[in-house]
């Protein structure tokens, strides 16, 4: 048995999906243990591309069980949808295969609604949210205010519970944003539909978990975003409303009593970043908008260009101290192969001083990038499959990046395919 958490180690957008979908040809179960659909793993395979917003990146592999644990987000909606647009291309995905928390609790419409309604009301203040209902659905959840799916298993009480859940929310809606509010006959007919659709999947993951870990099986937990949009240890409040960090698979799975035996980190070979929030090695213009091209950095849920910059070592290091980190995967090397010089931010100037700590929250906008350069390499490495085929200034590119973040570099993507890969 041997458990592995597959983790974001900046602002997210990484490539985690291409490692998710590359490393379960070596695990049994795959489990989502936070977040909810406002983000998306990208996966390339034989069955086309998929941007995945909530189901585990292992629903490609036969033979893998995928589960929505405790910790996630649960949208009905958009999770139906999803697996139809998967079935579609010829993926199975039955109760065998994915499994529902009973104990995930369900974002509901009116979350996206009040979603929508607070980045309005922010104007130029807002926190760059995707509109997905993640922050208003976990501010529900620790007031004990949401629906949890096992009770769609049991539809008087989820009636009597969603009645009650219903005044408090509308009272929130009209009286606080002026806006219509939600009927009882219009929920019950959601829960009719989504509901009803979803309900063959939800099941107690925890005790089908705790049989898998006691039958030796392996589990790869899967992280949405990373490091610096956690709630506790990112850069509050330009951050999700759940804990990425690997810490946290455990408790978001619903396998509290797992032990994680790998950590592997998702670096990209530059930095991107959606949403709002300071971003010290931040490109504008012409820079930015070639690497944003080449890296075709646009976001897998919403489509909007993602901000773009060099490899930022001092958040790296500090999102690599965050998670844990045992092993490091570098993404997209290809992508910098147009460059002469491959710039690095590797420090951080604040108040006139150089440092390599990350700042506190409040402090990131007033920091400023210490940029150095290395050559380039200036061919196509997108074939390359061996460490040592790789140029001597790619290999050196990556030694830095190694050596300046503490953790070993052990895998090394060249391109978005399964196979675009470098073991070292």
């Amino acid at each position: 048995m041997s458990n592995c958490a597959i983790v974001g180690i900046n602002w997210g957008d990484e490539g985690k999906g291409r490692m998710v979908d590359l490393l379960t040809r070596d695990y049994d179960v795959v489990v989502r243990y936070q977040g909810g659909g406002n983000a998306g793993h990208t996966v390339i395979n034989e069955y086309g591309k998929f941007a995945l917003h909530l189901l585990p990146s292992g629903i490609f592999r036969d033979g893998v069980v995928n589960v929505l644990g405790n910790g996630v987000a649960v949208d009905p909606e958009n999770l139906w949808q999803e697996m139809e647009q998967i079935r579609a291309k010829g993926v199975a995905i039955t109760p065998e295969n994915l499994k529902i928390s009973d104990r995930a609790s369900l974002v509901l419409p009116w979350h996206r609604e009040l979603d929508a309604l607070e980045e309005a009301r922010l104007a130029d203040k807002k926190y760059g949210s995707t509109k997905q209902g993640i922050a208003p659905f976990y501010s529900d959840k620790f007031q004990k205010k949401t629906i949890q799916a096992g009770e769609l298993l049991y539809p008087q009480h989820l009636k009597s519970h969603l009645a009650d859940l219903l005044e408090w929310k509308n009272l929130i809606l009209q009286k606080v944003y002026g806006a219509k509010g939600y009927t009882m006959e219009e929920m019950l007919d959601w829960f009719a539909d989504y509901g009803e659709k979803i309900r063959p999947y939800v099941c107690d993951s925890g005790l089908f978990l705790r049989r898998a870990q006691d039958e030796g099986k392996s589990i790869l937990f899967e992280a949405q975003l990373g490091s610096l949009r956690d709630l506790d240890y990112g850069i509050y409040p330009y951050t999700t409303s759940s804990n990425p960090i690997a810490a946290y698979a455990p408790v978001g799975s619903g396998l509290p009593s797992a032990k994680l035996d790998r950590i592997v980190g998702v670096v990209k070979a530059y930095s991107s970043c959606v949403g709002e929030g300071p971003f010290t090695c931040e490109w504008f213009g012409t820079e930015a908008e070639q690497l944003r091209e080449a890296g075709g950095e646009y976001g897998a849920k919403t489509g909007r260009p993602r901000r773009v910059g060099p490899i930022d070592l001092v958040a790296t290091r500090y999102g690599v101290e965050c998670q844990g980190a045992t092993t490091i995967a570098l993404t997209k090397l290809d992508v910098l192969s147009y460059m002469d010089q491959i710039p690095i931010c590797a420090h951080y100037e604040l108040d006139g001083k150089q440092t390599d700590v990350f700042p506190f929250p409040a402090l990131l906008a007033d920091a400023r990038p210490v940029m150095e350069y290395v050559p380039g390499w200036k061919c196509d490495i997108s074939g390359v499959r061996k460490w040592e085929d790789l140029p001597q200034e790619a290999r050196d590119y990556v030694e830095l990046v190694e050596k300046a973040i503490g953790c070993p570099i052990g895998y090394v993507s060249v391109g978005p395919e399964r196979d675009s890969i470098i073991l070292r």
